[in-house]
């Protein structure tokens, strides 16, 4: 492998080849005893420093493209498996359901609006009848509330018939009911109401 001359030494290699090139040109005639080997290895070391910048360019270009090559490389997406809780999750509504049952011995309570929307039909069934006692007693007046509209319904009294509900003792394993009058439709469908008997409070509730 050629070293490299140092830049004087090229220089003046060049310079004597473009002398003989002038030479030639003009049609003179060479000395006799022209130094052919000076001239040869001056040749060849110029074509080395010439043709070395274009044969050094590829072996620098290389890495770079490699480097681009892995650097396009991406990496998979990981993925996240939940976590799951081990705890057994209770609804509002199942605890709702206990606590009635509980407390004042009714259950499956439900809100129901008339055809004619002019009535609004609270009904309940008895799982314990000295508890439900409460919601059935002649002397505790039942309202209403509706949550939107914050309408006070009441129960309507008939003639001959008295209020539009079920009182007395109550029987377990039966259905009890009672009509609340919604003139004017203050009370939708979708709303949520409030049953108060006494004591006794249902929040909530879904008219259906």
């Amino acid at each position: 492998m050629l070293k490299t001359m140092p830049d004087l030494e090229v220089y003046k290699a060049m310079q004597y080849i473009g002398k003989i090139s002038n030479l030639s040109i003009r049609g003179d005639i060479l000395p006799a005893r022209l130094p052919m080997g000076s001239l040869i290895i001056s040749m060849v070391l110029v074509s080395t420093v010439l043709i070395s910048p274009a044969l050094a360019a590829p072996a620098v270009a290389q890495p770079a493209q490699g480097h681009d090559k892995h650097a396009a490389i991406q990496l998979p997406a990981t993925t996240r498996t939940p976590k799951v809780s081990p705890y057994h999750v209770v609804s509002v509504q199942s605890r709702t359901r206990e606590y009635f049952q509980s407390a004042w011995g009714v259950n499956n309570l439900q809100v129901h609006m008339t055809a004619s929307g002019n009535l609004i039909r609270f009904s309940y069934g008895v799982t314990d009848p000295v508890r439900a006692m409460g919601l059935g007693d002649i002397h505790a007046t039942p309202f209403m509330y509706g949550q939107r509209s914050h309408a006070l319904l009441r129960i309507p009294v008939m003639e001959k018939v008295g209020q539009l509900r079920q009182s007395g003792v109550p029987v377990a394993g039966k259905e009890y009911w009672m009509v609340f009058s919604n003139k004017g439709s203050l009370v939708k469908p979708g709303d949520r109401v409030n049953v108060v008997i006494g004591s006794f409070h249902a929040d909530g509730l879904l008219v259906e």
